[in-house]
């Protein structure tokens, strides 16, 4: 037994074991993630303009916004063309317009947003009008193209670039060492994790462009936005890797796949989110570049600002820190004697 446990200990050594056991928790926390964001999505604060005859707007507005669960978040506006423009503005998620004459009302989508967002308001709103023995009909004025499939390729796509991000960074820490052993080489690997990110950037853009037509949008918008998302979630890993080592892999791994994934406002839009989601997504990679995707595919490039902050944030700290860890390491390391 005494052999046998010796044996245990030199093929599955300490460090490993505790490697397997962060192994474990990310697991658990993937499932955690995944599963406490989707399993039940609820529409909550849906930004629903209301266009109706002035004497009954506001009444309308406030029946609305005092629903159960407060699924709708409505606001007055003053004819069906202002709130067609902000809902392509991104400050709407729908609208609603009340014919004084009729019973049969009109609600404005973005199907280019998700299908599952526009479906919500839809039904939230046919609701209601049923209850007030109204009809309601769906225009939908920002579509999905035909080759994407519930306005989802935005998400996939920038999925795909975050995971090229933190593997090429992961795999330059497990060739070459994952603390860079000084600052020109902490230079040289951000550089060849620009020219990655170029090359992902632009191959992703040509394969859902023009390759797939899945997504309207130019190939010169997109590859700048790719370029951006995978130097971003690159730098991002290469400066967990620098503060934890090997372990800022799995760091860059829960931040972006388990922790930004479900709350990237992909597969379900964020008012479709629990709260803790709905928080978080817009602030990491995959929520900030899947917003700018569909801003750039189906709403002329509307709202990009902040998202496209966000990303610039994460790629210049992240390069901050990857530079500033070289550096310290480099100061403590013990110098060499001079004869």
């Amino acid at each position: 037994m005494s052999s046998f446990a010796r044996e245990v200990r030199t093929a599955v050594t300490g460090h490993a074991a505790l490697l397997v056991t962060g192994v474990l928790l990310l697991q658990l926390a993937f499932i955690a993630s995944y599963v406490g964001a989707f399993h039940r999505p609820v529409p909550t604060d849906v930004r629903l303009g209301v266009v109706a005859p002035q004497q009954t707007r506001a009444a309308l507005v406030e029946r609305l916004g005092a629903l159960p669960g407060r699924p709708l978040d409505p606001s007055a506006e003053e004819d069906a063309e202002r709130a067609a423009r902000r809902i392509r503005a991104r400050e709407l998620d729908a609208a609603l317009v009340v014919d004084p004459r009729g019973t049969t009302d009109t609600l404005l989508v973005a199907g280019g947003a998700g299908a599952s967002l526009a479906q919500a308001a839809e039904a939230v709103v046919g609701r209601v009008e049923a209850g007030q023995h109204r009809s309601v009909r769906t225009d939908d004025i920002a579509p999905a193209a035909a080759g994407d499939a519930r306005g989802l390729t935005s998400f996939y796509l920038v999925v795909g670039w975050c995971v090229g991000g933190y593997l090429c960074a992961a795999i330059i820490a497990i060739s070459a060492g994952a603390r860079p052993a000084n600052l020109r080489r902490a230079v040289i690997r951000l550089g060849a994790l620009a020219v990655y990110a170029a090359a992902a950037g632009l191959l992703g853009a040509v394969v859902t462009g023009p390759v797939l037509d899945a997504l309207p949008a130019g190939i010169a918008p997109l590859w700048g936005l790719g370029t951006l998302v995978v130097f971003a979630v690159a730098a991002l890993t290469l400066a967990l890797q620098g503060l934890a080592g090997i372990v800022g892999i799995g760091l860059a791994i829960a931040i972006v796949v388990v922790l930004g994934n479900p709350g990237a406002g992909g597969a379900y839009p964020y008012p479709l989110l629990p709260p803790f989601w709905r928080t978080i997504g817009p602030a990491l990679p995959p929520g900030a570049g899947t917003w700018s995707a569909r801003s750039l595919a189906y709403f002329d490039g509307n709202a990009l600002t902040g998202p496209l902050l966000v990303l610039s944030a994460w790629a210049v700290a992240g390069a901050l820190v990857a530079l500033g860890c070289a550096v310290f390491r480099e100061r403590k390391r013990p110098k060499s004697p001079v004869s």
